[in-house]
């Protein structure tokens, strides 16, 4: 049973808002909740637990920008998003909370790596990609692995489809609903290793006003504040997160 102390309650209310805010906003943020919930809890208890929350937030998402989705990408990414799948169940049932705390902050540490070149080089990157299949092998596998090991592959979806060209409402839209896909799907998985429980699929639903609240606020206030500003903090707390996961 998770212990629902004022610390947690407080902690589960922030992660609501982000999550919220995330999914409707900037997708980066999520490596923040990653990064806090780690702190207080076992990796894995940590990861199962912000599952449910993030299928909330989904849900939420996918209702409000329900028609700006690109299906073809979303297919096209489909078979190599369940290998990445596959491989990190397949990491998750043999590694241990330590070794994937250190895991999570080396991934964590590599997404602020590649979101902070693609904030410096990223036309140029992007226009140089090759729209190709194994572009979109690569990033769906990463993806999938990501999202599986430790819901982090925000940044990996966020640079696919800035390269596929789609305007901001489509890029929210096809991410919101390509992670609901995604988390429905590692449910199962997760409640097989046990790292979703009754208890703690609970806590999602009293955090539903948060969610609510995180995601009115992504859609309200994200176009008013400078999105360079706003990354930037985001991913200086995610790297001083990643720091404390892997040094312990």
């Amino acid at each position: 049973m998770l212990a629902l102390n004022g610390g947690m309650i407080a902690l589960l209310i922030t992660v609501g808002i982000c999550a919220g805010f995330a999914k409707t906003g900037v997708s980066t943020m999520n490596i923040l909740n990653v990064m806090l919930m780690s702190q207080v809890l076992p990796a894995k208890d940590a990861v199962g637990l912000l599952l449910p929350i993030l299928i909330l937030a989904d849900i939420i998402a996918v209702t409000y920008y329900r028609r700006d989705v690109k299906w073809r990408l979303m297919l096209s990414l489909a078979p190599w998003v369940l290998v990445g799948l596959g491989a990190g169940y397949v990491v998750l049932l043999f590694t241990t909370d330590r070794h994937l705390q250190v895991l999570l902050g080396t991934i964590i540490g590599a997404l602020i790596l590649l979101q902070l070149f693609r904030d410096k080089w990223g036309f140029r990157w992007e226009e140089s990609l090759p729209r190709s299949v194994w572009f979109t092998a690569l990033m769906g596998a990463v993806a999938g692995f990501a999202t599986m090991i430790g819901n982090v592959s925000g940044v990996v979806m966020a640079i696919y489809l800035m390269v596929k060209k789609l305007s901001k409402q489509e890029i929210v839209g096809t991410g919101a609903w390509f992670f609901l896909a995604v988390n429905l799907i590692k449910t199962p998985f997760y409640i097989q290793l046990g790292m979703i429980t009754w208890s703690s699929a609970s806590v999602a639903v009293w955090v539903i006003p948060a969610i609510a609240a995180g995601a009115y606020l992504g859609i309200k206030l994200v176009p008013l504040i400078p999105q360079k500003w706003f990354q930037m903090i985001i991913l200086l707390l995610g790297a001083v997160g990643a720091f404390r996961l892997i040094v312990g």
